[in-house]
């Protein structure tokens, strides 16, 4: 190899552009893939925030975990979760130093955009039955069109019973969708705008063709789909009063590519932070600093309502663990620190226009941190400080964790946010740090294996 110029030199020293794990790091590559079959599990086990709450329940009691009672006292490597309405979940690992020295806070979301039934769903139309939807979340609505359905879902009965609901799942359940237009047919469709391609209420998902076999009935083929639902779980129409039932997408988690190096699936926004934040959580056993996991409700549509971050419900159980230890909670917030964990926008090479490409995030090169979100003039943002940059890349680095940094695309093209204003709103200093994501919000998003278990690296560290 010839000897480096002087100029070459230089610029290895005072240059830096994130590298690529596979070429720098090779043997990273199989540890990356065997951790990600848990991930693929956690996927499949939880597509909604109800059933990822329970199953992150099933994984913590597995290790330990009990539930959280303000009226206990705990001590260092003790473990305790809490459940906000099914929908939420804190879990902490207390830690050896004082509380009022601070708390190591890793807040990830577990909604995804999906589409909800309207509380009065059914209808026929000409011997077809549909469920009418309300999207929730950033969707691409064109995208959801002939894409096969899941129905999952909790309805309350008159007598309190619930019951839960699931179809679509197993092997030969039926599944659901939306129809389109045949090309032939879409001349006027093609004009419209793209993202009025399928509008909102023309996202009605068939459910059903045969008629209930009585002449005197009006609407035949709604009565079969809803005597079919009853004989399964027991509900009338007047039930989806009482339910929460969304839609979301039937498939699979899968390894994308010859060289199986992604994960393919629907809701990885973000419950591939929530997942590795879950077990980075689960692995740690004498932190100094108490740990304070959070996975949260409702970030898709502004972390509004009592299960997302702009509640108090984070609040009050930090405010908790300050009066079983005695001190101030402001003190303890003060000194605290704040992982938002969310994805961002891996760089497309398809769509290279919407990108900043000097400050993009790219799949295969680690986590990425993200200083700020927002949109535009960072709108709505948190914006990390120096000081707080410093550390979590002194920590990530001092563990070996391959990171980044990242944009939400060109300054004027879009933006994003996350829950880091609300925690950052608490006088917590927090920082966006998590996984680039290729087709975000879409029903089937890509995220490398490597990206994914350098995020879980990054947690252990914060964590350690």
């Amino acid at each position: 190899m010839p000897k480096k110029t002087r100029g070459q030199e230089l610029a290895d020293k005072l240059t830096w552009r994130a590298p690529h794990i596979a070429k720098d790091a090779p043997k990273q590559v199989n540890k990356a893939h065997k951790f990600c079959e848990g991930y693929k599990k956690f996927l499949d086990e939880g597509k909604t925030e109800r059933e990822c709450v329970r199953y992150a329940v099933k994984l913590l009691e597995e290790r330990g975990y009990r539930q959280f009672d303000s009226g206990s006292v705990y001590v260092p490597g003790d473990k305790v979760y809490f459940v906000n309405r099914g929908k939420s979940l804190i879990a902490t690992t207390f830690g050896s130093e004082p509380l009022e020295k601070g708390v190591r806070i890793n807040g990830a979301h577990i909604d995804s955009p999906r589409l909800d039934l309207k509380p009065m769903p059914l209808l026929e139309k000409e011997d077809i039955a549909y469920l009418k939807t309300h999207y929730y979340g950033g969707i691409r609505k064109y995208q959801w069109g002939t894409t096969p359905l899941a129905m999952h879902g909790v309805v309350v009965k008159t007598d309190g019973t619930v019951v839960e609901i699931s179809i679509g799942e197993k092997p030969g359940e039926p599944v659901f969708c939306i129809t389109d237009l045949l090309p032939h047919l879409s001349r006027r469709q093609n004009e419209r705008h793209l993202n009025e391609g399928i509008r909102g209420e023309e996202l009605n998902i068939l459910v059903a063709s045969l008629p209930y076999q009585d002449e005197a009935v009006k609407e035949p083929v709604k009565l079969m789909a809803l005597q079919l639902l009853n004989e399964k779980y027991g509900i009338t129409e007047r039930d989806f009063c009482r339910a929460e039932i969304e839609m979301v997408p039937a498939f699979k988690a899968a390894d994308v590519g010859l060289d199986r190096s992604m994960v393919g699936a629907y809701g990885q926004d973000d419950r591939v932070c929530a997942y590795t934040a879950l077990v980075a959580e689960m692995e740690t056993e004498l932190p100094s600093y108490t740990t304070v996991t959070i996975l949260t409700d409702k970030e898709e549509i502004g972390s509004e309502g009592n299960t997302g971050l702009n509640s108090d419900y984070v609040l009050h159980y930090i405010e908790d663990l300050a009066d079983i230890a005695g001190v101030p909670v402001r003190k303890v917030l003060r000194n605290s620190i704040c992982l938002s964990s969310d994805v961002n926008a891996a760089y497309d090479p398809n769509y290279p226009e919407v990108y900043d490409k000097t400050n993009a995030c790219f799949v295969n090169r680690g986590c990425v941190l993200t200083k700020y979100t927002g949109a535009r003039g960072k709108s709505s943002s948190n914006d990390a400080g120096a000081e707080l940059m410093a550390k979590v890349i002194g920590i990530m680095e001092k563990e070996g964790v391959y990171w980044q940094t990242g944009e939400m695309g060109k300054v004027d093209e879009g933006g994003g946010g996350t829950i880091a204003k609300y925690v950052a709103h608490m006088d917590v200093d927090t920082v966006d740090l998590g996984v680039p994501i290729l087709s975000m919000h879409a029903p089937f998003e890509l995220a490398s294996k490597l990206d994914i278990y350098h995020t879980y690296k990054a947690f252990r560290a914060f964590y350690k």
